[in-house]
Protein backbone atom coordinates (compact mmCIF):
# COMPACT_ATOMS: atom_id res chain seq x y z
CA UNK A 1 0.00 0.00 0.00
CA UNK A 2 2.85 2.38 0.77
CA UNK A 3 4.35 1.72 -2.66
CA UNK A 4 1.00 2.47 -4.33
CA UNK A 5 0.56 5.68 -2.32
CA UNK A 6 4.12 6.70 -3.13
CA UNK A 7 3.47 6.24 -6.86
CA UNK A 8 0.19 8.16 -6.64
CA UNK A 9 1.99 11.08 -5.02
CA UNK A 10 4.85 10.91 -7.52
CA UNK A 11 2.47 10.91 -10.49
CA UNK A 12 0.05 13.35 -8.78
CA UNK A 13 -3.05 11.26 -9.51
CA UNK A 14 -6.05 9.98 -7.58
CA UNK A 15 -6.82 6.32 -6.91
CA UNK A 16 -9.14 5.86 -9.92
CA UNK A 17 -6.68 7.35 -12.39
CA UNK A 18 -3.79 5.41 -10.81
CA UNK A 19 -5.39 2.06 -11.69
CA UNK A 20 -6.20 3.25 -15.20
CA UNK A 21 -2.52 4.11 -15.63
CA UNK A 22 -1.48 0.67 -14.35
CA UNK A 23 -3.97 -0.94 -16.76
CA UNK A 24 -2.52 1.11 -19.62
CA UNK A 25 1.00 -0.02 -18.73
CA UNK A 26 -0.13 -3.67 -18.66
CA UNK A 27 -2.13 -3.58 -21.90
CA UNK A 28 0.53 -1.53 -23.67
CA UNK A 29 3.26 -3.95 -22.62
CA UNK A 30 1.21 -6.94 -23.75
CA UNK A 31 0.38 -5.31 -27.08
CA UNK A 32 4.01 -4.38 -27.78
CA UNK A 33 5.13 -7.96 -26.98
CA UNK A 34 2.57 -9.48 -29.35
CA UNK A 35 3.37 -6.99 -32.12
CA UNK A 36 7.07 -7.59 -31.71
CA UNK A 37 6.69 -11.38 -31.99
CA UNK A 38 4.32 -11.09 -34.96
CA UNK A 39 6.56 -8.73 -36.95
CA UNK A 40 9.76 -10.63 -36.26
CA UNK A 41 8.16 -13.92 -37.33
CA UNK A 42 7.67 -12.34 -40.75
CA UNK A 43 11.45 -12.05 -41.02
CA UNK A 44 12.72 -15.04 -39.04
CA UNK A 45 11.48 -18.54 -39.78
CA UNK A 46 12.58 -19.73 -36.35
CA UNK A 47 13.51 -18.18 -33.02
CA UNK A 48 17.27 -18.41 -33.37
CA UNK A 49 19.98 -16.32 -31.74
CA UNK A 50 19.42 -13.41 -34.16
CA UNK A 51 15.71 -13.35 -33.26
CA UNK A 52 16.44 -13.06 -29.55
CA UNK A 53 19.17 -10.48 -30.20
CA UNK A 54 16.81 -8.17 -32.09
CA UNK A 55 13.70 -8.88 -30.00
CA UNK A 56 14.49 -6.63 -26.95
CA UNK A 57 15.61 -3.74 -29.16
CA UNK A 58 12.49 -3.96 -31.31
CA UNK A 59 10.30 -4.32 -28.21
CA UNK A 60 11.82 -1.15 -26.72
CA UNK A 61 10.98 0.75 -29.90
CA UNK A 62 7.40 -0.56 -30.09
CA UNK A 63 6.52 -0.14 -26.39
CA UNK A 64 5.96 3.66 -26.27
CA UNK A 65 3.79 3.55 -29.41
CA UNK A 66 1.74 0.70 -27.97
CA UNK A 67 1.24 2.48 -24.65
CA UNK A 68 0.20 5.72 -26.35
CA UNK A 69 -2.26 3.77 -28.52
CA UNK A 70 -3.83 2.06 -25.49
CA UNK A 71 -3.93 5.36 -23.56
CA UNK A 72 -6.49 6.74 -26.03
CA UNK A 73 -8.94 4.05 -24.92
CA UNK A 74 -8.22 4.33 -21.18
CA UNK A 75 -8.41 8.13 -21.22
CA UNK A 76 -4.80 8.54 -20.08
CA UNK A 77 -3.23 10.05 -23.20
CA UNK A 78 -2.30 13.34 -21.45
CA UNK A 79 -0.54 11.50 -18.63
CA UNK A 80 1.46 9.21 -20.93
CA UNK A 81 2.35 12.03 -23.31
CA UNK A 82 4.00 13.83 -20.37
CA UNK A 83 5.42 10.62 -18.87
CA UNK A 84 7.11 9.50 -22.08
CA UNK A 85 8.43 13.01 -22.70
CA UNK A 86 10.06 13.02 -19.25
CA UNK A 87 11.53 9.53 -19.77
CA UNK A 88 12.89 10.56 -23.15
CA UNK A 89 14.42 13.74 -21.71
CA UNK A 90 16.19 11.75 -18.98
CA UNK A 91 17.52 9.20 -21.48
CA UNK A 92 18.82 11.96 -23.71
CA UNK A 93 20.27 13.86 -20.76
CA UNK A 94 18.27 17.01 -21.52
CA UNK A 95 16.09 17.03 -18.45
CA UNK A 96 16.73 17.01 -14.74
CA UNK A 97 14.98 17.92 -11.51
CA UNK A 98 16.26 20.29 -8.91
CA UNK A 99 14.99 20.72 -5.38
CA UNK A 100 14.34 24.27 -4.29
CA UNK A 101 15.81 25.31 -0.97
CA UNK A 102 12.46 26.73 0.10
CA UNK A 103 10.52 23.50 0.09
CA UNK A 104 11.82 20.72 -2.17
CA UNK A 105 9.52 21.40 -5.12
CA UNK A 106 11.00 19.36 -7.97
CA UNK A 107 10.80 21.79 -10.87
CA UNK A 108 11.38 20.74 -14.48
CA UNK A 109 14.72 22.00 -15.74
CA UNK A 110 14.52 25.40 -17.41
CA UNK A 111 17.01 24.00 -19.94
CA UNK A 112 14.02 22.16 -21.41
CA UNK A 113 11.81 24.03 -23.86
CA UNK A 114 8.66 23.01 -21.95
CA UNK A 115 7.54 25.64 -19.44
CA UNK A 116 6.29 24.98 -15.92
CA UNK A 117 2.52 25.37 -16.19
CA UNK A 118 0.84 26.98 -13.19
CA UNK A 119 -2.80 27.47 -12.26
CA UNK A 120 -3.98 30.43 -10.20
CA UNK A 121 -6.99 29.87 -7.94
CA UNK A 122 -8.78 33.13 -7.04
CA UNK A 123 -12.21 34.22 -5.81
CA UNK A 124 -12.21 37.98 -6.31
CA UNK A 125 -10.85 40.90 -8.29
CA UNK A 126 -7.54 39.18 -9.01
CA UNK A 127 -5.00 41.94 -8.35
CA UNK A 128 -2.43 39.37 -7.22
CA UNK A 129 -3.26 37.14 -10.17
CA UNK A 130 -2.62 40.03 -12.57
CA UNK A 131 0.78 40.79 -11.00
CA UNK A 132 1.78 37.12 -11.23
CA UNK A 133 0.63 36.81 -14.85
CA UNK A 134 2.47 39.96 -15.91
CA UNK A 135 5.60 38.94 -14.01
CA UNK A 136 5.81 35.63 -15.86
CA UNK A 137 4.94 37.13 -19.22
CA UNK A 138 8.49 38.49 -19.03
CA UNK A 139 9.98 35.21 -17.81
CA UNK A 140 11.96 33.25 -20.40
CA UNK A 141 14.24 30.25 -20.49
CA UNK A 142 17.12 29.80 -22.94
CA UNK A 143 17.70 26.35 -24.45
CA UNK A 144 20.14 25.14 -27.10
CA UNK A 145 18.85 22.96 -29.93
CA UNK A 146 21.20 21.86 -32.72
CA UNK A 147 23.67 24.52 -31.65
CA UNK A 148 21.08 27.33 -31.75
CA UNK A 149 19.82 29.22 -28.73
CA UNK A 150 16.06 29.61 -28.44
CA UNK A 151 13.94 31.43 -25.86
CA UNK A 152 10.64 30.25 -24.45
CA UNK A 153 8.45 30.84 -21.42
CA UNK A 154 10.09 29.28 -18.37
CA UNK A 155 7.00 29.57 -16.18
CA UNK A 156 3.57 30.09 -17.66
CA UNK A 157 0.19 30.86 -16.11
CA UNK A 158 -1.89 28.36 -18.07
CA UNK A 159 -5.19 28.30 -16.18
CA UNK A 160 -7.32 30.53 -13.94
CA UNK A 161 -9.60 28.64 -11.56
CA UNK A 162 -12.43 30.59 -9.93
CA UNK A 163 -15.34 29.71 -7.66
CA UNK A 164 -17.33 32.93 -8.25
CA UNK A 165 -19.04 33.51 -11.59
CA UNK A 166 -18.48 37.10 -12.68
CA UNK A 167 -15.40 37.64 -10.48
CA UNK A 168 -12.91 40.21 -11.70
CA UNK A 169 -10.16 37.62 -12.08
CA UNK A 170 -12.15 36.02 -14.93
CA UNK A 171 -12.00 39.30 -16.84
CA UNK A 172 -8.23 39.33 -16.35
CA UNK A 173 -8.05 35.79 -17.72
CA UNK A 174 -10.08 36.85 -20.76
CA UNK A 175 -7.91 39.93 -21.29
CA UNK A 176 -4.71 37.87 -21.12
CA UNK A 177 -6.03 35.02 -23.24
CA UNK A 178 -5.72 32.48 -20.42
CA UNK A 179 -8.24 29.60 -20.17
CA UNK A 180 -10.47 29.71 -17.10
CA UNK A 181 -12.34 27.09 -15.13
CA UNK A 182 -15.36 27.92 -12.96
CA UNK A 183 -15.81 25.34 -10.20
CA UNK A 184 -18.57 24.36 -7.81
CA UNK A 185 -18.05 23.34 -4.20
CA UNK A 186 -19.55 19.85 -4.34
CA UNK A 187 -17.33 18.72 -7.22
CA UNK A 188 -14.33 20.53 -5.78
CA UNK A 189 -14.60 18.71 -2.47
CA UNK A 190 -15.23 15.38 -4.18
CA UNK A 191 -12.64 15.42 -6.96
CA UNK A 192 -10.51 18.54 -6.51
CA UNK A 193 -10.88 18.92 -10.31
CA UNK A 194 -7.62 16.95 -10.46
CA UNK A 195 -8.38 15.51 -13.89
CA UNK A 196 -9.12 18.96 -15.34
CA UNK A 197 -5.84 20.30 -13.94
CA UNK A 198 -3.87 17.37 -15.33
CA UNK A 199 -5.53 17.70 -18.72
CA UNK A 200 -4.24 21.29 -18.73
CA UNK A 201 -0.73 19.98 -17.88
CA UNK A 202 -0.68 21.96 -14.62
CA UNK A 203 2.49 21.42 -12.57
CA UNK A 204 1.98 23.93 -9.77
CA UNK A 205 -0.96 25.68 -8.08
CA UNK A 206 -1.08 29.22 -6.65
CA UNK A 207 -3.87 30.30 -4.30
CA UNK A 208 -4.24 34.07 -4.66
CA UNK A 209 -7.27 35.21 -2.71
CA UNK A 210 -9.03 31.86 -3.00
CA UNK A 211 -11.55 31.46 -0.17
CA UNK A 212 -12.33 27.75 -0.15
CA UNK A 213 -10.44 25.12 1.81
CA UNK A 214 -8.40 22.88 -0.50
CA UNK A 215 -9.66 19.27 -0.29
CA UNK A 216 -7.36 16.39 0.59
CA UNK A 217 -7.75 14.84 -2.86
CA UNK A 218 -6.12 17.90 -4.45
CA UNK A 219 -3.38 18.16 -1.81
CA UNK A 220 -2.50 14.48 -2.41
CA UNK A 221 -2.49 14.96 -6.18
CA UNK A 222 -0.14 17.98 -5.91
CA UNK A 223 2.13 17.33 -2.90
CA UNK A 224 4.55 20.22 -2.27
CA UNK A 225 3.09 21.94 -5.33
CA UNK A 226 0.37 24.21 -3.88
CA UNK A 227 1.10 27.51 -2.15
CA UNK A 228 -1.05 30.24 -0.63
CA UNK A 229 -0.58 33.85 0.41
CA UNK A 230 -2.15 35.02 3.68
CA UNK A 231 -2.53 38.72 4.66
CA UNK A 232 -1.03 38.37 8.15
CA UNK A 233 2.00 36.97 9.92
CA UNK A 234 1.08 33.35 10.51
CA UNK A 235 0.61 31.46 12.73
CA UNK A 236 -1.32 34.47 14.12
CA UNK A 237 -4.63 35.52 12.56
CA UNK A 238 -5.07 32.47 10.37
CA UNK A 239 -7.64 29.72 10.15
CA UNK A 240 -11.23 29.34 9.00
CA UNK A 241 -12.99 32.62 8.34
CA UNK A 242 -9.81 34.69 8.54
CA UNK A 243 -9.55 36.40 5.19
CA UNK A 244 -9.61 39.91 3.73
CA UNK A 245 -10.86 42.71 5.97
CA UNK A 246 -11.57 40.28 8.82
CA UNK A 247 -7.84 39.70 9.24
CA UNK A 248 -6.97 43.40 9.28
CA UNK A 249 -9.77 44.18 11.72
CA UNK A 250 -8.54 41.47 14.10
CA UNK A 251 -4.91 42.63 13.86
CA UNK A 252 -5.80 46.27 14.66
CA UNK A 253 -8.25 45.30 17.41
CA UNK A 254 -5.48 43.29 19.08
CA UNK A 255 -3.21 46.34 19.16
CA UNK A 256 -0.47 44.76 17.05
CA UNK A 257 2.42 47.01 16.06
CA UNK A 258 3.15 45.19 12.83
CA UNK A 259 1.49 42.91 10.29
CA UNK A 260 2.54 41.49 6.95
CA UNK A 261 2.17 38.64 4.51
CA UNK A 262 2.91 34.93 4.73
CA UNK A 263 3.50 32.69 1.73
CA UNK A 264 3.16 29.06 2.78
CA UNK A 265 2.67 25.52 1.53
CA UNK A 266 -0.91 24.27 1.53
CA UNK A 267 -1.99 21.19 3.45
CA UNK A 268 -5.41 19.83 4.45
CA UNK A 269 -5.92 22.52 7.13
CA UNK A 270 -6.48 26.27 6.84
CA UNK A 271 -3.21 28.26 6.94
CA UNK A 272 -1.20 25.51 8.67
CA UNK A 273 1.30 24.58 5.93
CA UNK A 274 5.02 25.24 6.36
CA UNK A 275 6.01 28.89 5.96
CA UNK A 276 8.04 29.76 2.87
CA UNK A 277 8.37 33.55 3.14
CA UNK A 278 7.18 36.47 5.27
CA UNK A 279 7.40 40.23 4.86
CA UNK A 280 6.37 42.81 7.47
CA UNK A 281 4.95 46.32 7.64
CA UNK A 282 4.41 48.60 10.62
CA UNK A 283 0.98 49.54 11.92
CA UNK A 284 0.51 53.20 12.81
CA UNK A 285 -1.94 54.48 15.42
CA UNK A 286 -3.95 56.09 12.62
CA UNK A 287 -4.24 52.92 10.54
CA UNK A 288 -7.66 51.50 9.73
CA UNK A 289 -8.43 48.09 8.22
CA UNK A 290 -8.58 49.82 4.83
CA UNK A 291 -5.18 51.55 5.12
CA UNK A 292 -3.61 48.38 6.51
CA UNK A 293 -5.08 46.44 3.58
CA UNK A 294 -3.32 48.85 1.21
CA UNK A 295 0.01 48.22 2.94
CA UNK A 296 -0.55 44.46 2.73
CA UNK A 297 -1.43 44.67 -0.97
CA UNK A 298 1.82 46.51 -1.61
CA UNK A 299 3.76 43.69 0.06
CA UNK A 300 1.81 41.04 -1.85
CA UNK A 301 2.43 42.68 -5.21
CA UNK A 302 6.12 43.16 -4.44
CA UNK A 303 6.92 39.68 -3.13
CA UNK A 304 4.45 37.04 -4.31
CA UNK A 305 5.57 36.57 -7.93
CA UNK A 306 9.34 36.75 -7.17
CA UNK A 307 8.89 34.14 -4.42
CA UNK A 308 7.06 31.85 -6.83
CA UNK A 309 9.88 32.29 -9.34
CA UNK A 310 12.49 31.36 -6.73
CA UNK A 311 10.53 28.23 -5.80
CA UNK A 312 10.22 27.09 -9.38
CA UNK A 313 13.62 28.23 -10.62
Amino acid sequence: MKAIQSLQEKWKVGAGQFWLIILTFALGGSLSGRLCSFLLKLVFLEKNWAFWLIYPLFLTILWPFSVIFVSFFTGQFTFFKGYLARVGARLLGSGSATDSVAGNYAAPSTASSAPIHIAIFASGAGSNARKIIEHFEKSTAVSTVNGRETKSAAIKVSLIVCNVAGAGVLEIAKEKGIPSLIINKADFNATGYVESLQNADINFIILAGFLWKVPEVLVRAYPKAIINIHPALLPKYGGKGMYGARVHEAVIAAGEKESGITIHWVNENYDEGAIIFQAKCSIDASDTPETLANKIHTLEHAHFAPTIEKLLG
